[in-house]
């Protein structure tokens, strides 16, 4: 299991900009998918964005065209970039690592950073 130290989540107007930052930390050098989810509260948990092992992505449908995901393979470290932010995005955002072709859940999580977004 790898450790996941996630940054960047905060307090933003309507129509700002964040960016998430999460750091892993592991020895094993094959390559692995990599994830944000979020939950707001009441919520199910929703994966927003995912980086594949061939660094192909998937975003839900709910950010495209405002949210990008990247990763810089040197650092181990996947950002999650949000544009033009609105009120229902505001959650908790988790990311994951080294999701499992068995059942597709992720072994790895972060413990979370809040993303507030007042109207």
């Amino acid at each position: 299991e790898m450790q996941l130290v996630e940054s960047g989540g905060g307090s933003v107007q309507e129509g700002g900009s964040l960016r998430l930052s999460c750091a892993a930390s592991t020895y094993n050098s094959r390559p692995f998918s990599m994830g944000w989810f979020r939950q707001a509260p009441g919520k199910a948990r929703e994966e927003v964005a995912t980086m594949h092992t061939r660094g192909d992505t998937t975003l839900a449908d709910s950010v495209k065209g405002r949210f990008s995901i990247s990763k810089d393979n040197a650092k181990n470290t996947l950002y999650l970039q949000m544009n033009s932010l609105k009120p229902e995005d505001t959650a908790m955002y988790y990311c994951a690592a080294d999701r499992r072709v068995s059942d597709g859940k992720f072994n790895s999580w972060g413990q979370g950073t809040q993303v507030t977004v007042s109207s």
